[in-house]
């Protein structure tokens, strides 16, 4: 449906649900919500995905390191959800081993991730990716050459998934919308009314400048690190920043992903394609999500991790080709390190008809929804239909072949009309980050973004000067 059409539609008709967030949970919330048979709306204030739906590490993980904290509900949890995400999502599930270094002195010895591992695959119910297994050093060489021998003493190979988040967020969205769902990006929460029925929001529409309305009998709050404050949301979050840098695969070539333990920190060498992610970095952070930034201390940080398990890469900061970084929205605890607060979720109902969702992971995005629209089905009353999201497919194949993957697709002014069409892109930076991720993908990003430019511009009746404007805007957020 055109953007125009949408909007007269959000601020005509009355719904049963407003999802105030476009990041996965709120794309999540919508969908379940439409496939009930509910009438759904949802706004996001910039695109969808803009946040930390789109700045993740990309994998779809029980999370090994949460066993050593004893957060075995969690581990579960998210090793059923990521089989799950195969089924609905296969084209957006890669297996993908992961190799867990031991060395001499470790805070993680190596009969520890022995043990942790075959934990870890009974908690997926003996349907993991893969089956785990340890190793000597010699064969862990094998496995990860260029690995540092100096004080190696095993290894263990264990299983996760790799996704593209933000095009499982636009995905999920897109079949929000075939279930009946009304979604707009660029279209700000600014306030509300209670009334005795529900709720009068008002929203503004980014794009033309416009204010309306929406009625609504229940509201839910997802807006990950923005939650704090909005409306009658009580959510308290403690924000920490992650960042990640990409690399050449050349520079850095791993066939499995390797693990990285720093102290109790981990991070993740992730092979891309072409690429190598490398992160990330987990410290907090006090600013607003959207003023977040790389900062060369964050840089500096990788580099000497990675090179102190890879010391033939030799890696500095010239052989980044792009990065970016996230504000991850953890439920409030002023104790402890960031990477030891837990990625548990909570779902509130603070005020009656409004929900704040918050905290989470990727991974658990589809029961955070399943448990959020559970809530709001039983508070509207009525006769939904139950939850289908475990089973029903995001989208047929022919709607995501040559669109959707986890490497992105090759460029043709066809697939540029697609997203502007289609996926809701408003500007160059919407498109080429978070529809396809050219800009950190690509080499020759900053000559496609030209090409890219020029046909938006056809699309949309950009001036030169707006398309200039464009440029610069999407230069600038190449981070």
């Amino acid at each position: 449906m055109e953007r125009a059409q949408t909007l007269a539609r959000i601020g005509r008709e009355r719904f049963d649900v407003l999802v105030i967030g476009g990041g996965i949970v709120g794309a999540g919330v919508a969908r379940d919500a439409a496939l009930r048979g509910m009438k759904v709306a949802l706004v996001e204030a910039r695109d969808f995905a803009f946040g930390t739906s789109s700045r993740s590490s990309r994998l779809l993980h029980g999370g090994i390191r949460y066993l050593a904290q004893g957060r075995i509900r969690l581990v579960r949890e998210a090793s059923v959800e990521k089989k799950i995400l195969q089924r609905i999502a296969p084209h957006l599930t890669q297996a993908m081993a992961f190799c867990f270094p031991a060395y001499r002195d470790s805070q993680w010895p190596l009969w520890q991730l022995r043990v942790g591992v075959k934990i870890y695959d009974l908690l997926c119910r003996g349907h993991n990716f893969g089956k785990s297994e340890g190793m000597d050093a010699r064969v862990a060489l094998g496995i990860c050459p260029g690995l540092n021998a100096e004080g190696l003493k095993g290894a263990v190979r264990y299983f996760d998934g790799f996704t593209n988040d933000a095009r499982l967020v636009l995905d999920t969205l897109r079949s929000a919308e075939n279930a009946g769902a009304s979604v707009a990006n660029y279209a700000p929460f600014v306030g509300l009314e209670q009334c005795s029925d529900g709720f009068r929001c008002v929203v503004v529409d980014d794009i033309e400048g416009n204010k309306f309305s929406i009625e609504a009998r229940a509201v839910v709050n997802a807006t990950g690190p923005w939650s704090e404050g909005l409306g009658l949301s009580k959510v308290k979050l403690r924000l920490t920043k992650g960042v990640h840098l990409v690399f050449d695969a050349n520079r850095l070539a791993t066939k499995d992903a390797v693990v990285i333990a720093q102290g109790p920190r981990i991070l993740f060498v992730l092979p891309w394609g072409e690429r190598t992610i490398l992160g990330t970095t987990d410290t907090d952070y006090a600013g607003a999500p959207e003023d977040a930034r790389v900062e060369r201390q964050d840089v500096d940080y990788l580099l000497r991790s990675v090179n102190e398990f890879f010391p033939g890469a030799k890696l500095e900061a010239r052989d980044v080709i792009s990065s970016y970084v996230g504000v991850r929205p953890l439920i409030a605890d002023p104790n402890g390190k960031p990477s030891d607060i837990s990625r548990t979720h909570e779902i509130q109902q603070n005020s009656r008809g409004w929900w704040d969702v918050a905290g989470g992971k990727l991974t658990t995005y589809r029961l955070m929804a399943e448990e959020t629209v559970d809530q709001v089905a039983q508070f509207l009353g009525g006769r939904f239909e139950k939850c289908a999201t475990a089973e029903r497919p995001l989208l047929e194949k022919a709607a995501t072949s040559g669109i959707s993957s986890i490497v992105p697709p090759e460029p043709s002014r066809e697939l540029v009309e697609h997203f502007c069409r289609k996926e809701w892109a408003q500007s160059l930076e919407d498109l080429t980050r978070r529809r396809t991720s050219w800009s950190l993908y690509r080499r020759d990003a900053a000559e496609l973004r030209l090409k890219v430019a020029q046909w938006m511009a056809e699309f949309f009746g950009w001036s030169n000067q707006q398309r200039e404007t464009e440029l610069r805007a999407a230069d600038s957020n190449c981070i």
